[in-house]
């Protein structure tokens, strides 16, 4: 990183966001940065080139301006900074920076870039979603690259309405990409992937997430149970390791390697995830339940396998502690998530549960709809805080339902001493 003001790369999308574009490099001159600017010709639709070259008080890297006569090449000129950041990132390119294009000044000074990325996405609610874009930020998500937003809000198309694919506000993107200035590097394709750099808004805070199911064994042989596959708690420890927190999972029986980069404490019962939730909750800033805890457990479990008999069996159960009110009742200044699934009534159901159990919001899912199953790998569940007020989300990856819902959770976090 450069000892005097840093070098920031801004490369601007064609998306109608790109009207934002002179804003965010005024923001982050206003912090000190040094900017540089590259424009798609696309991005060109939406502004100007004096736009941006007013705001960055320098040139504007085009296309056009791609071969013109100078002694060094110009996309590994602009690529020698000390963070970039894509504004306005369309699916287009995504794509192409995922899969290794350098057909586009833009996309060629990506791959030659050794600092850390920033994409900052901007497109309506169907493109974001698509399987293809998930993927495709999925790839550059593995080698280190990191994503701030998009966000819910109204879309620039008319008629569109409103919905998941905003771009970030300015104020936020400038200091995104301030946060990763500390790092340096990011992994390339083929190497050992180092945490991503991301957006660094939990850096120095503590995170608790459980996740999985829990198994109540009625003998050594035997368990009462649930489908649960760990995924949705696994994204949300992952996502916030990535942004800088120090992150403790507490999983049950799942077929899910341990992440790298934080603490795995593996339970089987719900009495061992309670004591481990509760000891690593004490110094936690955020709580993430999302474990699927078996509500009961066997009241007298048998030491040895009991013998198949004719007839009926009766099987006497007792209740598991509840473990998201036990953290309630004890709160503090901890931000509390948890999660709930229901057939029907679930928001009101969802409500009341956050104001008995003192949760800061549930994330309600329904597991009869399609897609939305144990097991799979997306997720598509409502936000509901405790006055009743809640937020549909669409179908996402379980990765970014774990995005938006620290982003949540870090609106409501005390500010650090």
């Amino acid at each position: 990183m450069s000892e005097q003001a840093p070098d920031v790369l801004v490369i601007v999308g064609g998306s109608v966001a790109a009207v934002k574009a002179p804003a965010v490099l005024r923001r982050l001159r206003e912090r000190g940065a040094h900017v540089r600017v590259i424009a798609t010709r696309a991005a060109l639709s939406f502004t100007t080139e004096l736009a941006l070259s007013t705001a960055a008080a320098g040139l504007v890297g085009t296309d056009e301006h791609w071969f013109e006569a100078r002694p060094d090449a110009l996309h590994l000129h602009s690529a020698k900074v000390d963070a970039a950041v894509v504004v306005g990132a369309t699916a287009d390119l995504l794509a192409g920076a995922a899969h290794g294009h350098a057909g586009s000044l833009a996309l060629a000074t990506l791959l030659s870039v050794r600092a850390p990325v920033l994409w900052v996405p901007a497109m309506n609610e169907a493109m974001w979603t698509h399987p293809a874009v998930q993927a495709n930020a999925a790839q550059l998500r593995g080698w280190g690259h990191a994503f701030l937003g998009p966000a819910m809000g109204a879309f620039g198309t008319q008629g569109e309405g409103s919905g998941l694919g905003r771009m970030s506000e300015p104020e936020d993107i400038a200091r995104a990409v301030l946060a990763l200035l500390p790092r340096t590097g990011i992994a390339q394709p083929g190497g050992v992937t180092p945490p991503s750099p991301a957006l660094c808004d939990l850096a120095g805070r503590q995170v608790v997430v459980s996740a999985g199911p829990t198994r109540e064994y009625l003998d050594p042989v035997r368990f009462i149970s649930n489908p649960s596959s760990g995924k949705m708690g696994f994204a949300v420890a992952e996502a916030a390791r990535d942004r800088g927190a120090q992150v403790t999972l507490v999983t049950g029986p799942v077929n899910l390697p341990d992440p790298a980069g934080l603490k795995v404490v593996r339970i089987e019962s719900a009495l061992e995830l309670r004591d481990a939730v509760v000891a690593a909750a004490q110094t936690a800033d955020l709580v993430v339940m999302t474990a699927a805890v078996a509500d009961y457990r066997a009241a007298a479990p048998s030491g040895e396998k009991q013998a198949k008999v004719a007839g009926d069996v009766t099987i006497h159960l007792t209740p598991n502690p509840d473990i998201l009110a036990e953290l309630g009742r004890d709160k503090g200044r901890r931000v509390l998530v948890g999660f709930a699934m229901e057939t029907h009534a679930g928001v009101e159901r969802a409500a009341g549960k956050a104001q008995r159990k003192n949760a800061d919001f549930i994330l309600l899912n329904y597991p009869t709809r399609e897609g939305t199953a144990f097991g799979g790998d997306n997720n598509q569940v409502t936000l509901v805080r405790p006055d009743g007020r809640h937020e549909d989300w669409p179908r996402l990856s379980k990765r970014e339902v774990a995005e938006q819902l620290l982003t949540e959770a870090v609106r409501l976090l005390p500010p650090t001493p």
